[in-house]
């Protein structure tokens, strides 16, 4: 079978409130990882559940992430239910080799909380609650 490999960063993450839309496509756990040296991380404003924007940048840093492996019709059925300003496109991880992920649009930094320090949405959810 045919398989894509997706790196989640927010609200699909293990224990998170929308990690049941991978679970429920039978979304195999590969790994925790990090990005390549060269992103940011926002807090989206008024998102719900609360999301992050993952964005590349030349001045980033390296951001906590799961990646999970699915089937090529569920990963098909997986991105049809993105919403914007979300989208799936190419994340590098700290080894160089690349897989499919989650980014944002411009639009999504209106607003939005610069989190890059912390290193990931865990830190983030930790901090606020």
């Amino acid at each position: 079978m045919q398989t894509v490999k997706l790196a989640v960063v927010g609200a699909h993450l293990k224990d998170m409130p929308l990690h049941w839309q991978l679970t429920s496509r039978e979304a195999q756990f590969v790994g925790a990882f990090e990005t390549a040296p060269n992103y940011r991380l926002y807090a989206m404003a008024d998102s719900v559940p609360p999301k992050p924007a993952l964005v590349h940048s030349g001045d980033g840093g390296s951001i906590a992430v799961e990646v999970y492996e699915l089937g090529v019709a569920e990963f098909g059925s997986f991105v049809v239910e993105v919403p914007p300003p979300l989208a799936i496109g190419t994340v590098t991880l700290a080894d160089g080799s690349s897989v499919k992920g989650f980014v944002a649009e411009p639009r999504a930094l209106t607003g939005a909380e610069d989190i890059t320090h912390l290193g990931g949405w865990r830190a983030y959810i930790a901090q606020k609650s």
